[in-house]
């Protein structure tokens, strides 16, 4: 392998957008990435209709709502082809968020996950994602702000592959539609053409389908913390964080044999080759991920450490899911919501890719590594910033 030394920059207006993520539609002001406008068709005050209803605090990554559609944009969506003038790429280092809420006869329906992202694929092995998409089932429409450009619902449904009229919501007919804005607690009615509603940056859109859902639901959300504009730099055979474990797999972690479904061979082609990172934290303590975990004396891993870095290498002929829980059942550690490498306690898990970051709700065992993934495992003590690095592999 050849490393050279590629500095991954967050910018500090990404530590100040997300330091400012303080609630929905309860009182903060719009950012970059949205209009101060809610919308560019028609609005009427929402006052002699349903009002406000009092915000509920909910913290990043939860989920809202019923399962109704599945995970993902559709096939007639964005796949990686342009979209509503919308390109798929890598994704920007600065990111607010709109929040969309759709209502079927009063049930609230969960925002699938990954809209607009797309995996990895051998010829394009960072995959990529639309300016605006969703990671989780939180109804967060995550939205670009590194080019200060504003969306439209139109270009989100567009992406995610679904209709959007009056009469016909994401497959959902046959009942009356309302459309509701709230835009830093200003709630108005939008009564234009759906596909040209800006999407307001810490807004809320709310979507009725059917039965009225009586006062319109408003959040206040915790996000993650901001991040570090002290980097973290990660140098080839480099040590980050204090040893704590032992290098290499323990005795039931893999001594050859596959293990789920990922193999160890020696010379094994690297046709596909990406790096995520993992960071261990616990009560403020950085712990030093261990070094040949998953390289044997015989043959390598296709997930493997090269050094303490935290930096794991994807190294392998084929396009899979690679996940967190595979690399720990390679090292033989136990890996569970209060529980890491033998470390326990409430964990709370956050992803970063470039600046889109994120709480993680849900089985860490099943949080996908792909390039330049940042990955925070943070046990007890919650951290002040989360951290940002300078990598040593080229992006």
């Amino acid at each position: 392998m050849v490393y050279g030394i590629v500095s991954r920059i967050v910018v500090v207006g990404s530590i100040l957008m997300l330091a400012s993520c303080g609630g929905g539609g309860g009182g903060s002001s719009p950012t970059s990435g949205g209009s101060g406008s809610n919308s560019t068709g028609s609005t009427a005050p929402a006052a002699s209709g349903p009002a406000l209803a009092t915000a509920t605090p909910v913290v990043d990554g939860t989920k809202l709502g019923d399962a109704y559609w599945p995970a993902g944009s559709t096939s007639t969506g964005g796949t990686g082809q342009p979209v509503s003038g919308l390109n798929c790429a890598a994704r920007g280092n600065t990111y607010t968020y709109s929040h969309l809420s759709i209502f079927l006869n009063g049930r609230l329906l969960a925002l699938p996950a990954n809209i607009g992202t797309v995996e990895p694929t051998m010829a394009a092995q960072t995959g990529c994602a639309y300016p605006v998409h969703t990671v989780d089932e939180s109804g967060k429409i995550r939205m670009d702000a590194s080019t200060g450009a504003s969306y439209t619902l139109g270009q989100f449904f567009a992406i995610w592959g679904q209709s959007l009229s009056t009469s016909n919501i994401a497959g959902l007919t046959g009942m009356p539609v309302n459309v509701y804005v709230n835009d830093g607690g200003a709630l108005t009615q939008y009564k234009g053409d759906l596909a040209s509603l800006v999407l307001p940056a810490h807004g809320e859109v709310t979507i009725e389908v059917g039965t009225p859902v009586g006062p319109i639901p408003t959040y206040t959300w915790t996000d993650p913390p901001a991040f570090d504009p002290k980097q973290t730099v990660l140098t080839f055979g480099g040590t980050v964080g204090i040893a704590n474990w032992p290098n290499g797999n323990t005795s039931t972690g893999g001594k050859g044999a596959a293990v789920d479904g990922l193999i160890c061979a020696a010379g094994m082609s690297e046709l596909y080759h990406v790096h995520a990172h993992l960071a261990i934290v616990n009560n403020g303590k950085w712990l030093a991920l261990p070094a040949n975990v998953g390289l044997l004396s015989q043959c390598n891993y296709e997930m493997h450490t090269h050094d303490q870095t935290g930096i794991i290498h994807i190294e392998t002929p084929n396009v899979k899911n690679y996940t967190l829980g595979q690399f720990f059942d390679i090292w033989g550690q136990a890996l569970s919501s209060t529980n890491v490498a033998g470390i326990t306690g409430t964990v709370v898990a956050y992803i970063n890719d470039n600046g889109d970051v994120r709480r993680y709700d849900g089985d860490l065992r099943d949080i996908e590594l792909i390039s330049h993934r940042d990955i925070t495992l943070e046990i007890g003590q919650p951290l002040p910033m989360l951290p940002t690095y300078s990598w040593y592999e080229p992006q």
